[in-house]
């Protein structure tokens, strides 16, 4: 039987921006050639959120009323979620480790955006520079300038600037400590796929995540209100010049228009990577988040070509669609477990495909959520120290949607 249409959505704020169209784009990085994967997924994957996930091929349970999948995804992996229940709508090979390129600075930023306040000030320094990859997109940062955070997360977000993510690694303590910062975040939201080895996601040996992973961390992001408004920016000044999101279902191109309800969140592009994205969108009162990795098929702006008929796919499918997974909270969400119940292992925790517990807030840290979130999502009830009552509602407060063009 097709799931029930959800209901009760918690409204979202709308703001509209001018969409402008983009003709050219600069490289997520691009790195010096390394053995590329293997274009064959494993046939044993994670099974974190759901045993399916973990299965070769792709995943979906049609039923009458369910729109078909597009036919024409070539993507090595994909994957389409309802970002608020966290429920997986459908799956291609979600757990594939792949090269994230420049889609990994979504976790860059959900580790260290709460930790500098925007208008805080560095004079970038020689040193603050030193180890970029040969030929790394960069937002032009100049040594001996002085930027704001505000301005350096524009670079990080809209011109994908491994040198912006540089400079906020050293203000953090060195790429060293982010990298290791970045993992430990990983691993709170059980993003177990992710192997973070350069916080900008260049190509490097080992450096994997996977189409789940990044969608995690999208979702853990979109939760913080400064996220949500970089991600969804379409153009800004800087260095008093101006700059233009790479993301083209934001900003448009000319093969591709601006997505109806689009409203962030990051593209990247490697060698070894190729092409991947994740976006999220909304309309009517439905939240989707979609993440495409490698496409095959060689045409221009390919990954965002499929990320829109995906995305399309699940606005229709999302409430008729049974799920072949779940998004996973973070650790900490989590209710602590009885150990007289459970023999002291925790529910849900420990990657074997059970389902745990969704929360209704973000991990500690987060921006944007408060009151809200717990009211609109449900706040855990604690009963005798031991009696849960938790609402699997994720929410997106206040997302930043996009008009489609006048």
């Amino acid at each position: 039987m097709p799931a029930p249409k959800k209901t009760g959505r918690r409204s979202l704020l709308i703001t509209s921006a001018t969409l402008l169209s983009l003709s050219a784009t600069a490289p997520a990085a691009l790195a010096a050639p390394t053995p590329t994967s293997t274009a064959t997924p494993p046939a044993h994957m994670s099974t974190v959120g759901g045993a399916r996930l973990g299965q070769p091929g792709t995943q979906v349970d049609l039923a009458p009323g369910v729109p078909v999948l597009p036919k024409d995804i070539t993507a090595r992996s994909w994957i389409v979620t309802d970002a608020e229940s966290g429920q997986v709508l459908a799956a291609h090979n979600a757990h594939w480790q792949l090269p994230p390129a420049s889609t990994l600075k979504m976790l860059f930023a959900d580790t260290l955006l709460p930790r500098f306040p925007k208008n805080e000030t560095h004079k970038v320094t020689p040193s603050d520079l030193a180890g970029m990859g040969a030929g790394s997109s960069v937002v032009g940062i100049k040594e001996g300038h002085t930027y704001t955070v505000h301005d350096l997360w524009l670079g990080v977000f809209l011109r994908s600037g491994n040198d912006a993510v540089h400079v906020l690694s050293a203000m953090n303590g060195n790429v060293r400590q982010t990298v290791e910062d970045m993992q430990a975040h990983a691993e709170e939201l059980q993003a177990e796929d992710t192997h973070v080895v350069s916080p900008d996601g260049y190509d490097e040996p080992r450096q994997v995540s996977s189409a789940y992973d990044l969608t995690l961390f999208a979702r853990s992001g979109l939760q913080k209100k400064d996220f949500r408004e970089y991600c969804s920016t379409v153009r800004a000044t800087f260095g008093g010049r101006e700059i233009r999101n790479t993301n083209r279902l934001l900003s448009g191109d000319t093969d591709v228009p601006v997505y109806q309800g689009i409203a962030g969140v990051k593209n990247g592009n490697t060698t070894n990577a190729g092409a991947t994205f994740t976006g999220v969108a909304e309309r009517g009162g439905k939240v989707l988040l979609v993440t495409v990795m490698h496409p095959d098929k060689p045409e221009h702006n390919e990954v965002y070509k499929e990320a829109a008929k995906l995305l399309d796919w699940g606005f229709k499918a999302d409430g008729k669609v049974d799920p072949v997974g779940e998004l996973v909270p973070p650790k900490s969400a989590l209710p602590s477990p009885d150990p007289s119940a459970s023999g002291g292992k925790s529910q849900g925790g420990d990657g074997s495909g059970a389902r745990p517990v969704a929360s209704a807030g973000a991990q500690p840290g987060s921006r944007g959520v408060g009151t809200a979130a717990a009211v609109a999502g449900g706040a855990l009830v604690l009963l005798a120290g031991a009696v849960f009552l938790i609402n699997r509602r994720w929410p997106l407060p206040d997302l930043m949607r996009r008009r489609p063009r006048p």
